[in-house]
């Protein structure tokens, strides 16, 4: 018997990809809209009031009366060193855990990164660092890139990052770390000895096993590095000026060894923000076009409100962020013995540009009047490249499974994972997706 499935219309708000609430979490105030100086290209504001968590006090967040922002179930949150280690080898752990509880709460999953410092003298290093070496001064008004250039400043912010991973790479909330160098913001604004950066991201490599690394796409050596050693996706600043669209990034895609996105996620952070971009004109449609393209999966506008006039384009976009699953049909025995094998074809779209990441189980259910029997296949969904696959299962039913009418039904994820919703009409219970009727015989 073979069946089909109408593909389901619109925006799905899927784990692991979308727009990402920044420094919030889901549902949360949205920063006030703010206007740059265009005549510096500079933000009119102190920008740095936005870059770390917790929100500094004073800041005004009024987005929510001035524009849209699209639900999101990614969390991405920084936070300095000296919050995490206030004193030297003391780390505030209860902190982290109050970010993994909070979006674990709103249904979120993390995208985390420690930075070393910000610009201003507010978010330095730790004070405690500053006893210990020679610190670049930050004066009022001024944005100080530099980081201390002593050696002991990479490997003590190393241990800081080795644990955090210790403790928190355990965590299925934490689902991406954002790999944090030298240089303000952890983004490698800076040059330090070769044997010191890569000592560094040898501890990435080595403490978080089991979350997904993500890497500043303007430093390809570092992705080149890491992806030598294991999966690593990339995160690119700037997206929306027009320079980045059309130049800067273009040219460093041939820079790059391997072809990332199979295999870990692309980011993407916007110039500005998207408001700004319609006060300056520029090509939103190209814009979104180019990140499709480029195989996007998540996108952070920083939490700013967006135009409501921009709305249609920013579900279309979402429409095809990162994967999308469609059941195109199945194909199935009418009638099959209890004891046997129920030999199934899933025949499967990934409509969206990107595979999924995260190795959720396959699972299908038959379920009758009285009972239901639960099979995980041995599927592997981070295959599901853009474009159609075909699923063969064998699942093996139970001698004593009751003679009867089963529907059967199948699911993505469920229990201690994400569910995955998959874009049919179909009837959904708890995650299973309604897709045929099928008789066991004793």
């Amino acid at each position: 018997m073979i069946k089909r499935f109408k593909e389901k219309k619109g925006v799905i708000y899927n784990p692991y990809i979308g727009f990402t609430s920044f420094q919030h979490f889901r549902g949360e105030e949205l920063y006030s809209d703010c206007v740059t100086g265009r005549s510096s290209g500079v933000a009119s504001c102190e920008t740095e009031n936005y870059e770390c968590y917790p929100v500094p006090a004073g800041v005004e967040e009024k987005g929510r009366e001035q524009g849209y922002y699209p639900d999101n179930t990614v969390a991405y949150i920084r936070i300095l060193w000296k919050e995490f280690e206030p004193k030297p080898g003391e780390y505030n752990y209860a902190f982290i855990e109050s970010i993994l509880a909070k979006a674990k709460a709103k249904g979120q999953t993390v995208m985390f990164r420690l930075m070393p410092h910000s610009t201003c003298a507010r978010d330095d290093v730790p004070d405690w660092l500053k006893e210990l070496m020679l610190c670049p001064a930050r004066p009022a008004g001024m944005r100080v890139k530099d980081s201390p250039t002593d050696p002991r400043y990479l490997k003590l912010f190393g241990q800081a990052i080795e644990k955090l991973g210790e403790r928190f790479d355990q965590d299925p909330t934490l689902d991406c770390v954002d790999v944090a160098l030298g240089g303000a913001w952890g983004e490698g604004s800076q040059s330090f000895p070769e044997e010191d950066m890569k000592a560094l991201m040898d501890i990435y490599v080595r403490v978080f096993p089991n979350t997904k690394l993500i890497g500043q796409f303007a430093n390809v050596n570092m992705l080149n590095y890491i992806s030598e050693k294991r999966t690593i996706g990339w995160r690119a600043d700037g997206t929306g000026s027009p320079k980045h669209m059309n130049e800067i990034f273009p040219a460093r895609f041939p820079l790059i060894k391997k072809e990332i996105w199979k295999t870990a996620p692309v980011s993407f952070e916007s110039y500005w923000w998207i408001s700004e971009w319609y006060r300056q004109g520029w090509d939103i449609d190209n814009i979104i076009e180019k990140t499709l393209e480029w195989h996007i999966s998540t996108f952070n506008t920083k939490s700013f409100p967006i135009q409501y006039a921009l709305k249609d384009k920013i579900e279309r976009w979402l429409e095809k962020m990162g994967y999308r699953f469609v059941i195109r049909e199945i194909e199935y025995p009418e009638t099959v013995n209890a004891g046997a094998i129920a030999q199934i074809s899933l025949k499967i779209e990934n409509k969206g540009v990107a595979p999924i990441y995260n190795k959720l189980p396959l699972k299908l259910r038959f379920k009758g009047e009285k009972q239901a029997f639960e099979f995980v296949t041995d599927a592997d969904i981070t295959k599901w490249l853009p474009g159609e696959h075909t699923e063969m299962i064998e699942a093996a039913l139970p001698e004593n499974m009751p003679a009867g009418n089963y529907e059967i039904a199948c699911a993505i994820g469920g229990g201690e994972y994400p569910i995955v919703q998959i874009a049919i009409e179909a009837e959904n219970d708890e995650g299973f997706y309604s897709l045929a009727k099928i008789e066991i015989k004793e």
